[in-house]
């Protein structure tokens, strides 16, 4: 069932801008009389040019679709300078009633464009179905407006246009919940590596769950790649990297690991490099984020440690890659705990907890209960001193204590992180980063 209906007036021919209201009143009444499912919230998009280009027709467009609006329940004109702008405020009001299920009534030469639109403003989530905008109420006799074609492609140079006008669009936007902040260690050398573990403040996202520097997109969530792509710009520019040359791990909820230069497995919970200015990344949203640094052989690495990927010792297979590719001293190797859910909030089944009980007892409490409270961060420090990291060279400020704090537990701080155990489905990440100096 359609929960919501666009109708798409930016190219609607100039000798119909006179009978704008014509044209919506037989648009209005073929969705209710030829639809088995009218939807009850309608939006209009329109161009609304600056005043200084305004002239004409042009000119009277905008106050006729207001008062057309002031007239009709259920109708919302929206305008802007671009179609990505009004796109994407109507995406936020979609979003706010949670809706999924889209039609798009629009000219038949405007469809391929507007598909490439939604394709890098929207996810997975939505489904959008496409209807020509028509000039007449008798379901027996529509006309479309403007020439029908069969096949229509968009050129690369229209959809680089398009790619441009949303990023502009997304970097003028201000940020939300305050100032990007990053967290950073005072375990890795300053004067060798850039490194930080970002919060949930200073980026774009708007969904609550998202909000605000979500750094992740997936088919499951709301927020599109170009978002979290402008995320991490505004991270580059605050934490001083290229966002061009970055390279996040492909999270598997294993022990696979990525030697920067090589061939790329297709997924891995770990990365390593001795290249000078690439940022490499590991998310987290529960999972450990985890930092490796090497200040004597310059080499630095990344993983993303679930309780799998514990399980499985992606934070040695990590450290293994460091020693076996670039010859480094696992006596020299200093690894970072960021921000993940604690021992406090973290719940397994019995059965998966019974494995970290075999690490150490002390990794679960209410051991005989169901769903037993399972300390990932204490098995990963086990796992690192057992294969040879000094215990002085792990940072788990929840243990340490140290004046400042990278380890929070993420589901403790909702104003400070993002957290799937806490926020369920549609939920942000964070992500820990770090690069070798030039």
């Amino acid at each position: 069932m359609v929960e919501a209906v666009l109708i798409d007036l930016f190219s609607l021919p100039a000798s119909l801008h006179n009978d704008i209201q014509g044209v919506l009143r037989n648009t209005l009444e073929t969705i209710e009389k030829c639809s088995s499912t009218p939807a009850p919230f309608v939006y209009v998009m329109c161009c609304q040019m600056p005043e200084s280009e305004r002239k004409g027709e042009q000119e009277s467009l905008f106050p006729a679709l207001r008062d057309f609006q002031s007239m009709k329940e259920g109708l919302e004109v929206v305008c802007a300078q671009t179609t990505a702008a009004v796109l994407y405020t109507i995406k936020q009001i979609l979003d706010e009633k949670d809706f999924s299920i889209i039609k798009v009534i629009l000219p038949s030469l405007r469809k391929e464009l507007m598909k490439v639109y939604i394709d890098h403003l929207f996810t997975a989530v939505y489904q959008f179905e496409f209807e020509d905008l028509k000039v007449a109420s008798d379901c027996n006799n529509l006309q479309t407006i403007g020439p029908k074609r069969e096949e229509q492609t968009v050129s690369t140079e229209d959809v680089a246009l398009i790619r441009s006008e949303i990023q502009m669009h997304l970097k003028s936007l201000p940020s939300l919940k305050g100032e990007l902040t990053i967290l950073k260690s005072s375990l890795i050398p300053d004067d060798i590596f850039l490194h930080g573990f970002t919060t949930r403040t200073g980026g774009i996202s708007y969904i609550p769950t998202l909000s605000s520097c979500n750094l992740f997109s997936s088919s499951k969530r709301r927020d599109p790649q170009a978002v979290v792509k402008e995320n991490l710009r505004r991270l580059a520019n605050a934490a001083g990297f290229n966002p061009e040359n970055f390279h996040r791990v492909k999270t598997d909820h294993a022990n696979a690991v990525c030697i920067m230069g090589k061939t790329e497995p297709d997924n891995y919970d770990g990365i390593v490099t001795n290249q000078k200015g690439v940022t490499i990344a590991a998310p987290g949203a529960d999972c450990i984020p985890l930092l490796f640094a090497d200040p004597v052989r310059k080499v630095c690495g990344a993983a993303h440690s679930g309780w799998k990927g514990t399980l499985l010792g992606v934070s040695m297979a990590t450290v293994n890659a460091m020693v076996s590719e670039y010859g480094c001293n696992v006596k020299d190797i200093l690894v970072v705990l960021g921000p993940s859910v604690g021992p406090c909030c973290y719940k397994l089944p019995r059965e998966s907890a019974e494995e970290f009980h075999r690490i150490d007892p002390k990794c679960v409490r209410q051991f005989d209960s169901a769903a037993p409270y399972i300390d990932i961060r204490r098995a990963t420090r086990i796992l690192l001193e057992s294969g040879g990291i000094l215990p002085e060279n792990i940072q788990d400020d929840s243990v340490t204590d140290q004046n400042q704090n990278i380890t929070f537990c993420t589901a403790c701080h909702p104003d400070k992180f993002y957290s799937h155990f806490r926020d369920g489905t549609n939920f942000g990440t964070q992500i820990g980063f770090i690069s070798i100096k030039d």
